[in-house]
C-alpha cells in the first residue's frame, strides 16, 4: 500500500475575513476591567497590539477614578482628564501583561456606544470587557453596558465576568 501526503497549504478561513487588529480594552478603573485584562493576557499572543479606552460622560462620569484627587464631575474639562488618567492606568497593566498598549478616551451616552464606536474606527479584532453583573431593579434600571457592547459590536467580543465571593473570574 503506497500513502501520500498532501499539502493542502496554508490554512484560509471560510467566510468573512478574520479581524487581525488590535484588542480594544473597555477600561472603567474597575477590579473586573483590571482583572479582564489579565485574563486576555492568557489566552492572547503576547506582544499583541491594544488600545485601552475609557468612555466618559460629564455629570455621569461613568468610570471608576483612581486618583484620590477630587473633580468636578459637571467640568467637562476635569471628568476628560480623570479619564485620560484611568485609560493610561489600564495601559500600564496592559503592558504589564504583555500587550503592546496605549491609552485612549472618548465622551459618548450610553457608554456602549463609544466602545462600539471606537471599535469600529480603529478596525480593532477583539473587545474585552468585564461584566459588573448588575442584577433585579438595579440591573433593569442600568441596562448592561457589556450586553449591549455584545449586541452592538463589530467583531468578536472577550466577555469576562466577576464572581461575588472570589473576585473577578471568567465564567463560560
Amino acid at each position: 500500500m503506497t500513502t501520500t501526503d498532501h499539502d493542502p497549504g496554508p490554512a484560509r478561513p471560510v467566510g468573512p475575513a478574520v479581524r487581525t487588529g488590535p484588542v480594544l480594552f473597555a477600561y472603567d478603573g474597575s477590579d473586573v476591567a483590571g482583572y479582564a485584562i489579565r485574563y486576555a493576557a492568557t489566552q492572547l499572543a503576547p506582544g499583541r497590539e491594544a488600545l485601552v479606552l475609557c468612555v466618559w460622560q460629564p455629570a455621569d462620569v461613568g468610570f471608576t477614578p483612581i486618583s484620590p484627587q477630587h473633580f468636578d464631575a459637571a467640568d467637562a474639562t476635569a471628568v476628560q482628564k480623570a479619564a485620560a488618567e484611568i485609560a493610561a492606568h489600564g495601559a500600564r497593566l496592559a503592558d504589564a501583561a504583555g500587550f503592546r498598549a496605549h491609552s485612549t478616551t472618548a465622551e459618548a451616552a450610553p457608554t456602549w456606544k463609544g466602545i462600539v464606536t471606537t471599535a469600529t474606527e480603529r478596525q480593532v479584532g477583539l473587545i474585552v470587557i468585564g461584566a459588573h453583573r448588575h442584577t433585579g431593579l438595579v440591573g433593569h434600571l442600568l441596562g448592561s453596558v457589556a450586553s449591549d457592547v455584545v449586541a452592538h459590536a463589530p467583531g468578536s467580543v472577550l466577555l469576562v465576568h466577576q464572581r461575588e465571593s472570589h473576585g473577578a473570574d471568567v465564567v463560560r
